[in-house]
């Protein structure tokens, strides 16, 4: 044997962090392997556009008939915002961060101030074991969901507790801190602790709001230099603000990640979850009692367990100038402020590319369907879709456009069917020969 081979075998054995450099494990909220591999420049933006909203509607405004109006309106937006990675010897640091100001000319009630930030840290504190820390915050009138995977950020959003499917263009603030402390036993064997608190909140009367706790912990097995395999355990708690329910839920699954190739990779979890959700419920009383009392329905608190198959999976292509992703997910949701919990069953796919040159592009694509066990029990679905790109004009000048569409439906509650939409274009500056990057 080589003393080349000898050396390969040694640095294979060595049980520190840093030689794992498998495939991403979904479960643990990870990007795509390859996407946290290349360091991006922290580059400030400033866009400055025009837009026109359809769909507007706010949870207070019903004509007679209790019909959402269905409003349109131009206007003027303001958007700024940073965004990078940076990497020192024991911690690297991920950063997104978008604000905006948006002036509705013809419905100025809908004008807002928006903000988001995806903020990633992972500390290496001693050479067997890591802490990793992922924030997600922000506040917003109006949402279209998550705009995919965001280059520099070292963690998946679709795998945080935000906000992405509300119906109603009222003000919405969240806030999702996830924290892992991650030991590897061996280069082979790895342990995972991890916990999140999340809440989110409406200031629209009659609006639900959430907190949520999460507990979990995994165990994963590197059985080759190309694939993963672990078990994972999660509890989950929703409380809800404003109207009496909380929701229990314990989960066990078997996780599978494994590097098609060195760009192209797959990462999947299979289980099963009891849920056990209480709330308060009306139901109809008895004829007999309505003669004597005088009332129809009364009030009880249901509660009850039941099994639910859930899973996720993700399938990921990275590229030097962007990542191209499908995704698929059936979880417990504690809902989105009009229903409380429920079993969510969605599938989103997307593509973003910034250019060496002059182009950037971001798309993504999302189909929901859930069911509502909660305060309300039934069936509602969002598909959603968009796309936003720039095209460098100048040193610093770029010409930006973009356009969001969300539909809302539910064949159990009619006046859920509703479509709304945005189109903006405008100009953005940004330093460096880089395009604009609008993820």
């Amino acid at each position: 044997m080589t003393l080349g081979r000898v050396l390969a075998l040694f640095v294979w054995a060595l049980p520190i962090f840093a030689q794992y450099a498998g495939p991403a494990i979904l479960s643990r909220g990870e990007a795509p392997a390859a996407m946290s591999s290349p360091e991006i420049k922290f580059r400030p933006f400033v866009e400055f556009n025009a837009i026109y909203d359809t769909g507007l509607s706010g949870v207070a405004v019903t004509d007679a008939q209790g019909t959402l109006p269905n409003l349109s309106s131009y206007g003027l937006n303001l958007s700024w915002g940073v965004s990078g990675m940076h990497r020192w010897r024991h911690t690297q640091l991920g950063l997104d961060y978008h604000g905006g100001l948006s002036h509705f000319v013809q419905q100025s009630s809908y004008d807002s101030v928006d903000q988001s930030i995806l903020l990633g840290i992972t500390h290496q504190i001693t050479r067997h074991a890591t802490v990793s820390l992922r924030e997600s915050a922000g506040m917003f009138t109006r949402v279209f969901g998550l705009g995919g995977l965001a280059q520099s950020v070292p963690f998946d959003p679709s795998q945080s507790y935000i906000p992405t499917t509300d119906f109603f263009d009222n003000r919405t603030y969240y806030l999702s801190t996830q924290a892992d402390l991650r030991i590897q036993k061996t280069a082979r064997l790895s342990f995972d602790f991890g916990g999140d608190h999340f809440l989110t909140s409406y200031r629209a009367a009659g609006l639900v709001g959430t907190t949520g706790l999460v507990a979990r912990g995994d165990v994963q097995y590197r059985v080759g230099r190309r694939t993963t395999i672990g078990a994972i355990y999660q509890f989950q708690h929703f409380r809800y603000q404003g109207a009496y329910g909380a929701t229990d839920a314990h989960s066990v699954a078997a996780t599978f990640a494994r590097s098609l190739s060195a760009k192209l990779e797959v990462s999947a979890a299979l289980g099963v979850s009891r849920v056990e959700p209480k709330f308060i419920q009306s139901v109809a009383v008895d004829p007999i009692i309505a003669i004597l009392l005088g009332v129809s329905s009364t009030t009880e608190i249901a509660h009850f367990v039941t099994w639910i198959p859930t899973g996720s999976a993700r399938l990921a292509r990275t590229f030097r100038q962007g990542v191209l992703y499908v995704s698929g997910e059936r979880a417990v949701v504690p809902g989105n402020g009009l229903f409380t919990t429920s079993y969510s069953n969605s599938v989103s796919g997307g593509y973003t590319y910034t250019g060496i040159r002059r182009w950037s592009l971001n798309s993504y694509a999302a189909y929901t369907r859930s069911k509502s066990v909660g305060n309300f029990t039934g069936d509602y679905r969002s598909v959603s879709a968009g796309f936003s790109a720039s095209r460098q004009i100048a040193r610093y000048l770029h010409f930006v456009f973009g356009y969001n569409a969300r539909t809302y439906s539910s064949q159990d509650f009619h006046n859920y069917n509703r479509t709304i939409s945005e189109g903006r274009v405008g100009l953005g500056f940004t330093p460096g020969e880089v395009p604009l990057r609008i993820w």
